[in-house]
């Protein structure tokens, strides 16, 4: 009988207010790879969830999540020279 398998961990997760960004790590056949999900969370009653969209307001604070997110990318790929 086989373990049943682990969730995968995120690599890391950039969180600024309500707006998160999670980047998951893959290994291929050409190296480390990078994947990245965004997404905002908030608080339905006493419940949180979190959605794929986004409003105006959020556009900005979306687009430093994303920047942080890309550098981060870049500075892994600098320290494991690839």
């Amino acid at each position: 009988m086989t373990k049943p398998q682990q969730p995968a961990q995120p690599a890391h997760e950039i969180r600024l207010g309500a707006i998160k960004a999670t980047i998951w790590e893959n290994q291929t056949t050409v190296g480390t790879r990078h994947n990245v999900t965004v997404s905002r969370i908030y608080k339905d009653g006493e419940e949180w969830k979190h959605t794929e969209s986004f409003g105006r307001d959020d556009l900005q604070l979306l687009a430093k999540v994303v920047d942080l997110a890309h550098t981060w990318i870049h500075q892994q790929r600098a320290e494991r020279g690839n």
